[in-house]
């Protein structure tokens, strides 16, 4: 290829992208009221240029286009167009434009055009193609040859496995950072094929296939675009399906639309990778297809999946005039088309990771204007400090001028006994050798200035000085503060934008409960109806993920066990149709969904005889029980009042997970049923969980913080209104029984005294329940940024987070969910109950008796358990599993501290350590243990590396009872582990506290 062809070749392709984007950015003025002639004029050249252009370079799929687009923009210029060609007119011309874009870009990488995504375009658009019913083959000398193999050999051939999926081409290497960018296009694109269809069953509506076949049609041209050819062509068969429903020769019927979600639930599997292996994968396409080829089949004579196959084939065969066109003319040929029109609004997609960090990046923001905000009430309190100094300083120099200053009659007495040597000391300098000078004037005539006067003078400058900073320093206060208030609003303001940007509406959520109401519906047998309100609702996106699959959950139970059979629904006088309404809205900082059905309400007598049966209650108690006890029954793991497990779970099931999901946001759900009328599950969420508005509270020398939104009111409380009732404290708030938590009680905090008499008290709502919680200082509120606690604390469920103070130190927030779900009380009372039920159960007269055969007892035999410390996680790792393969309970531990705590509340058997850890070595942890009488019989062997004699020597004089060197082999570690031991194994653990 000569040089002037080449350089020929790249002026096209970038004058066509040029006069492209054009046509994109101002192809709208078709739209407005009496377009200029010179707007319509331009836009008729870029087209004209264009199909000249491109037919001279022998693109004639790409001059047949551009041609029809000169020809509207010609018919525009002579004629007025009417209000009904607009809407169609608009979206022929955005459709034509985007294939001429893709065209030239598939020009500019392989060298041939997108053959059939224009007889697609031609097909849809018929009415601006006479000869779109036939076929025109758009290719090269070279591509001629391979194309005029005929289709039905193909797939003979293809087919000649019996599978559809030997039908699909194989897919390019795509590079991962476009698959980062092609996932969440395509994920959007599934979810319009997927709300279109939902939408669909039982409403045949035009507009919606029309909706539905765009996203599918632009999935396919993606997915071949980017490489991913075997999603693009199981994309294409569901565009054949979607065709045919769109020209009506077939009816969206429930089996239809069944098929086209499953087409949904193939294309995530295969867009995501998320087959096992290619037998599943082979099995789920060939299974696809087949169900498509029943509505839609595949006609080897004029298929486009057929040729799909050679399609691969035919592209990369690349155009010799494009072959050594320069890289760079490719890439900003490709990024025009990628930055799309400039009239649009622009967007730019962030990962949410990144996003996470910069909401964090807000709340350390949040947390240095609080810091700010402590530094100025320090400033103020100096401010105080020296203003009550100034006041002290002002008394004491009008005190010392009243007394010395001018208290001039009794010195007037003593004036005419001055002589030289007292003046010298008392008078300054400039009159001490002049008495005469005195003597001419009396004192109200002549003030007289000894080192008491100027001294008075001096603390009365001194507190003038004082004074006037003080008034500079707080004005300075004043202006600090009003710049903190601009940055809390900057802070604020800032919030709110990222805030919103990790908004995302709760109507995501609504197509795949939809999806789970039809499939129980069809699994139950049922007519449902499923009424959706509150759609553009907004939650943050990591709330909308956790609470989906609890919401999954209560709309399946509705379905299953909330609404009745056709049958019952009649007898009791209701529509056939059962219905399910889901609703979403905005209050306070929260938003509440509530789930609704019209069915048979809770059977609480159901629910009082499945407690019994578990042995959650005694008869005699569950007799006492009131609705909301039983609704609380509910949400224990494992309840259920189904006779029969199926697999769409009883309502109950899972109700505890859905509670603990909801704990985890600071939320609650909450039952209202009434019977025979329906049940309503009402769940509150907050808004967002990055930063949060909290209650700070003090008992003793520590503070903790509270989650504002459970917070009811804040009241004091006398301590003879607190009584003890079976073991709980309780107490009345406006009429309502609460129960009272001292906080200092709770945690081992050293006991409140009342102040005068009256505790304060925090009055909050967990779970249903008003408890008070007793501390000695409530602080105040302020938003908060929720810090986890770290790896080594992720147990300690009591403490979720912790926050940062203004002076830097770490304030813990409480939950009181959990605080109340573990009340120690609570937890005696399910025992006992528990124990009591397993007496009456099946074999207890046997145990009663003790006639129990021996053969029927297990020998419980004792644990022999070893804890190892070591700060190699893959050391740890590799004995633990060793000494587990062999037999022997394990615990690991990090460093010699992690395996004393261990110790001293698991007890143990053995002890193999490390020499040198963070935090403890292993001689520190042998000096502990030999120090304590209770482990001082515990024997130590040492793993190190380490092995020199000096080592040895030292661990031997700590108390070590065996010495092995890094790398151990297995046989040589278990024999000294065994050695070790012995009857050490056989005695019981104690734990140390």
């Amino acid at each position: 290829m000569s040089a002037p062809q080449r350089e020929g070749m790249e002026l096209f392709l970038q004058e066509a992208s040029e006069h492209l984007q054009y046509l994109r950015e101002y192809v709208g003025v078709l739209q407005e009221i009496g377009p200029r002639h010179e707007d319509l004029e331009r836009l008729y050249i870029a087209a004209h240029t264009l199909g000249g252009t491109s037919a001279s370079y022998e693109f004639p799929g790409f001059a047949e286009i551009a041609s029809k687009l000169s020809h509207v923009f010609q018919y525009a210029m002579n004629a007025p167009l009417g209000d009904d060609l607009h809407g169609p007119l608009a979206e022929f011309l955005s459709d034509a434009i985007s294939l001429l874009e893709t065209d030239l870009l598939q020009i500019s990488d392989v060298g041939s055009e997108t053959i059939d995504e224009i007889h697609a375009f031609k097909e849809r658009y018929s009415f601006a193609f006479r000869e779109a019913a036939v076929k025109t083959t758009y290719a090269s000398p070279a591509q001629a040859a391979v194309s005029s193999v005929p289709a039905t050999h193909l797939v003979t051939t293809a087919s000649a496995t019996g599978s559809y999926f030997d039908l699909l081409p194989p897919d390019d290497d795509v590079p991962n950072e476009i698959l980062e960018f092609f996932q969440p296009e395509a994920e959007e694109h599934l979810q319009i094929v997927s709300d279109c269809l939902i939408s669909l069953e039982g409403n045949n509506n035009s507009e919606e296939i029309n909706k539905l076949f765009r996203a599918i049609h632009t999935l396919k041209g993606s997915a071949a675009q980017v490489g991913l050819k075997r999603l693009g062509a199981i994309a294409h068969r569901v565009e054949d399906l979607i065709g045919r429903l769109r020209d009506g020769e077939i009816e969206p019927s429930p089996m239809v639309v069944d098929v086209c979600l499953e087409s949904i639930d193939v294309l995530k599997k295969t867009l995501h990778k998320q087959w096992s292996d290619e037998r599943e994968t082979r099995a789920g396409v060939d299974s696809l297809l087949g169900r498509i080829a029943e509505f839609a089949p595949l006609d080897p004579e004029d298929s486009d999946f057929a040729v799909a196959t050679n399609f691969a084939a035919i592209t990369t065969t690349p155009n010799s005039a494009l072959a050594e066109i320069k890289p760079e003319v490719k890439t900003q040929l490709a990024a025009k088309f990628q930055a799309g029109p400039t009239a649009a609004v622009k967007s730019v997609r962030i990962a949410l990771d990144r996003l996470d960090r910069m909401m964090n990046t807000v709340g350390e923001l949040v947390i240095n204007r609080t810091r700010m905000v402590g530094r100025v009430s320090e400033l103020e309190k100096l401010v105080d400090t020296l203003n009550f100094s100034k006041e002290r300083l002002q008394g004491k120099v009008s005190e010392f001028q009243e007394k010395y200053e001018f208290n001039r009659v009794s010195s007037q007495a003593k004036s005419a006994d001055w002589n030289t040597n007292t003046t010298s000391q008392r008078l300054t300098s400039a009159a001490a050798g002049d008495t005469s000078f005195w003597s001419d004037f009396s004192e109200l005539e002549m003030d007289r200035y000894d080192d008491f006067n100027i001294l008075s003078r001096s603390m009365a400058e001194i507190s003038a000085d004082v004074n006037e900073v003080l008034s500079q320093l707080q004005g300075y206060i004043g202006r600090v503060e009003g710049d903190i208030d601009e940055f809390t609003k900057l802070a604020h303001h800032l919030q709110d934008e990222f805030t919103a940007a990790r908004m995302v509406p709760i109507g995501t959520l609504y197509s795949r409960l939809s999806r789970a109401v039809r499939d129980a519906a069809k699994s139950a047998d049922k007519q449902v109806e499923l009424d959706l309100g509150g759609s553009e609702t907004e939650l943050d996106n990591s709330i909308i993920q956790q609470i989906s699959d609890p919401l999954v959950h209560l709309v399946r139970n509705s379905v299953a066990h909330g609404i009745e059979s056709a049958e019952d629904r009649i007898a009791a006088g209701k529509p056939q149709l059962g219905k399910v309404s889901l609703r979403a809205y905005h209050r306070g900082n929260h938003i509440y969904i509530e789930v609704q059905d019209d069915g048979r309400g809770l059977d609480y007598d159901r629910v009082r005889h499945s407690a019994i049966e578990r042995g959650l209650v005694s008869p005699e108690t569950a007799d006492r029980l009131t609705e909301r006890d039983l609704r609380e029954m509910l949400f224990h793991p494992g309840f259920s009042t189904a006779p029969v497990k199926t697999e769409l779970a009883g309502r109950g099931v899972g109700l505890d997970v859905v509670r603990a999901n909801l704990n985890t946001l600071n939320g609650e759900i909450d039952i209202q049923s009434i019977t025979g009328v329906g049940t309503t599950f009402t769940l509150k969420v907050p808004l967002t969980l990055i930063i949060s508005p909290a209650l700070f509270v003090r008992c003793g020398a520590t503070s903790f913080a509270l989650p504002l939104a459970v917070v009811e009111e804040i009241r004091r409380l006398r301590s003879d209104e607190i009584e003890n009732v079976g073991g709980k404290l309780l107490t009345k708030v406006r009429d309502v029984v609460t129960e009272v938590v001292r906080l200092d009680g709770y945690l081992g905090l050293p006991p409140l005294e009342a102040i005068n008499g009256y505790f304060h008290m925090v009055v909050a709502n967990t779970g249903n329940r008003q408890i008070g919680l007793v501390v000695e200082e409530v602080i105040g509120k302020d938003e908060i940024v929720i810090k986890n606690l770290g790896e080594y604390l992720r147990r300690v469920k009591l403490f979720p987070g912790t926050t940062i103070a203004p002076d830097g130190s770490l304030i813990l927030l409480l939950d009181l969910n959990r605080m109340v779900a573990t009340d120690p009380t609570e937890r005696r009372t399910l025992q006992a109950s528990a124990s009591a039920a397993r007496i009456f159960a099946p074999g207890s007269a046997a145990v009663a008796h003790g006639t129990i055969p021996a053969e029927a007892i297990d020998r419980v035999t004792h644990e022999r358990l070893i804890v190892v410390a070591d700060d190699s996680i893959s050391v740890r790792k590799f004995v633990g599993r060793m000494l587990e393969k062999n037999g022997y309970v394990v615990k690991l531990a990090a460093d010699g501290l992690e395996a004393a705590e261990l110790v001293t509340q698991h007890g143990c058997h053995l002890v193999i350590t490390d020499l040198e850890m963070p935090r403890m070595t292993g001689y520190e942890l042998m000096v502990q243990l030999r120090q304590n009488a209770s482990t001082r019989r515990i024997p130590v062997m040492v793993v190190t590396s380490r092995a020199g004699a000096k080592h040895r020597d030292r661990a031997m004089k700590e108390g070590a009872s065996a010495f092995l060197t890094k790398p151990v082999q297995e046989d040589q570690l278990l024999a000294a582990v065994e050695q070790l031991m012995g009857k050490e194994a056989e005695r019981r653990l104690v734990p140390v506290s």
